[in-house]
């Protein structure tokens, strides 16, 4: 009996301790996108969950974007205020830039996971819009939760990296 609930606390112990990210794409681009090409990170409104607002968020999203894709385009710009889907197109063309990327917080949950059990929550969604022509390329819901296991210090943002830069390696062709 005493092998059993050791199994199980083993078992919660390296599941819950797991964060999980992923990545669901949209049908769209097929064929690789040009590493020539330049790109304007746009800034999207700061996330909430009904009751707060998380301050720069939108600006941490933004940036998270830029740092997944940096490597596969000859240069990127994040936008320096927050911008409208369409305002951020027009800077993106009034640039000279190839695409645009514009992220939109979904969720964005930051919690005392260490006292509450609660996990830190992010969902982003990323629409690549080809700035001539603005027509959207591709778009993908990248996704982060992290485990219930922590040692304080993890934040929403921490959970973008992975799958943002998955997503951008799928555009590329890794």
């Amino acid at each position: 009996m005493r092998l059993a609930w050791f199994l199980l606390a083993l078992l919660m112990a390296i599941t819950g301790c797991t964060e999980i990210h992923e990545v669901q794409r949209a049908a769209g681009a097929t064929s690789p996108l040009s590493r020539q090409a330049t790109a304007y990170i746009g800034v999207p409104q700061n996330g909430n969950d009904g009751s707060t607002t998380y301050h720069r968020s939108g600006a941490l999203a933004a940036q998270a974007v830029a740092a997944a894709f940096a490597p596969y385009v000859s240069r990127v710009t994040v936008g320096i205020e927050m911008e409208a889907f369409d305002s951020a197109l027009g800077t993106a063309k009034a640039g000279g830039y190839t695409y645009l990327l514009y992220p939109e917080i979904l969720r964005w949950e930051d919690r005392a996971t260490e006292s509450t059990g609660k996990p830190d929550v992010v969902s982003v969604k990323v629409s690549l819009v080809a700035t001539e022509g603005a027509k959207v390329l591709d778009s993908a819901v990248v996704y982060g939760k992290s485990s219930w296991w922590t040692f304080g210090g993890d934040r929403p943002e921490h959970l973008l990296p992975k799958p943002l830069s998955d997503y951008a390696a799928s555009l590329f062709g890794k």
